[in-house]
């Protein structure tokens, strides 16, 4: 007897269970081993101006920042409300492939999600304390034009 998705099926004893069995098996194998593997530049490969073009969408910065600041690797949907507004999963999906192919994040495939972490200190050996500045840039940017904005309501 088999326990599949709280269904109980017996074990190959019905012409049914068999052929759910190799229905099942049919859609998972060709998945499991046709995924595409992640792509992690190696860190000499890490360039300026990779780092400047990851950096030009206020989206991906913004996630970067929050995944510098996150105490452990995170999944790529915590960041579904990140621009103030839903982004559907494929443009997440976009931005993220973004800034692993350019060396900024690291991601780990576990089972359907991935874990997503950054690589501090591997940049800072590579850059020093240049990502740090252009963060602290931006989030120095972002809260100035939060004032401004709330000023121009009140008016």
């Amino acid at each position: 007897m088999i326990v599949r998705n709280n269904r109980t099926y017996e074990l190959l004893s019905t012409p049914f269970a068999r052929q759910l069995w190799t229905i099942e098996l049919a859609l998972k194998i060709p998945y499991i081993c046709n995924m595409k593997p992640l792509s992690h530049p190696k860190m000499e490969d890490v360039t300026v101006e990779g780092i400047l073009y990851a950096f030009s969408n206020p989206v991906r910065i913004r996630i970067y920042a929050e995944l510098a600041s996150a105490e452990c690797a995170q999944i790529c949907s915590a960041y579904r409300d990140i621009a103030g507004a839903k982004l559907p999963k494929s443009t997440l999906s976009q931005h993220f492939a973004v800034l692993r192919e350019t060396g900024l994040i690291r991601s780990e495939r576990k089972g359907t999600e991935l874990h997503n972490e950054t690589r501090c200190e591997e940049l800072y050996e590579r850059f020093g304390p240049m990502i740090e500045s252009i963060i602290d840039a931006y989030i120095k940017q972002n809260a100035r034009d939060k004032k401004s904005a709330k000023k121009k309501k009140s008016k």
